[in-house]
């Protein structure tokens, strides 16, 4: 089996880098920029600036370039390049329905993965228009970037906001706890380890034990102790409001820009 990874950007290159640690070898790359190529290279992947000729010769292809650039590269491949494959879009914002005006009968997947695919913890969302045989090889190839959740095409703007644009998040709230300690007297890099020592054994805790994050707080939070306070503060500062507004205000651009790309690509195409 042949994989394409049409786009090897960073996403891209991650898709590379994970298919490859799972025992993939026959891998094609494209890419626009000779750095591009030669990273997919020094993965282990074939590279390849001709896009119809990764699509033709491959089995399953991975659509891993920018949504605005994808009119461009629909016109480098003929239309009978993507008869009988399995296609993976990691397109934000290009429908299902869109892509399949190209490819036509072609079993297509579409996908959200996040930024930690690079270190092979993405969380992904993927939805499917008809139940395919090929759903179980395509949740495979997906494992090798992370965990899979299989999710209504509906729900992707949702996942996006979420997850997608979740580490940005994360990693504000990091910063900020970064400073935090900063400001009560530890040293910054001491004040770093904590802080993700602490993120991720609460993810672990709270995953490993599957209960309610409000449970695992009030095991922490004793009687007029220092978490209270803390508590209090946030509650005070609206802090849990302004995290829940931060996504509902991602979630609804995440529509904007899908409606956005998905108009502008059926434009550029006359589809």
């Amino acid at each position: 089996m042949r994989i394409a990874v049409l786009g090897s950007g960073r996403i891209g290159t991650a898709v590379v880098k994970s298919l490859i640690s799972c025992g993939y070898s026959d891998i094609v790359a494209t890419g626009r920029r000779d750095e591009t190529l030669s990273n997919a290279k020094s993965l282990g992947a074939h590279v390849t600036r001709d896009n119809d000729l990764a699509v033709k010769s491959s089995d399953v292809i991975f659509v891993t370039v920018k949504p605005y650039h994808f009119p461009a590269l629909a016109k480098q491949v003929n239309r009978s390049s993507w008869v009988g494959k399995i296609i993976v879009s990691f397109m934000a914002g290009v429908r299902i329905n869109t892509i399949k005006l190209i490819v036509g009968n072609s079993h297509v997947y579409r996908a959200m993965p996040n930024m930690n695919a690079l270190v092979g913890l993405s969380s992904t969302a993927v939805a499917v228009d008809q139940e395919y045989d090929s759903k179980g090889l395509v949740e495979k190839l997906l494992k090798c970037m992370g965990r899979v959740y299989w999710v209504p095409e509906e729900l992707l703007d949702a996942w996006t906001a979420l997850a997608g644009s979740g580490p940005a998040f994360i990693a504000e709230i990091v910063d900020a706890l970064v400073m935090s300690g900063v400001l009560v007297g530890l040293p910054r890099d001491l004040a770093c380890d904590a802080v993700l020592d602490v993120l991720e054994g609460t993810a672990r805790f709270l995953r490993n034990n599957d209960i309610h994050p409000a449970i695992l707080r009030d095991e922490v939070t004793t009687p007029a102790g220092t978490t209270i306070r803390g508590l209090i503060t946030m509650e005070s500062e609206g802090v849990k409001a302004a995290l829940m507004k931060t996504i509902e205000a991602s979630y609804k651009r995440s529509m904007e820009i899908g409606r956005e790309i998905d108009d502008n690509v059926r434009r550029e195409l006359g589809l």
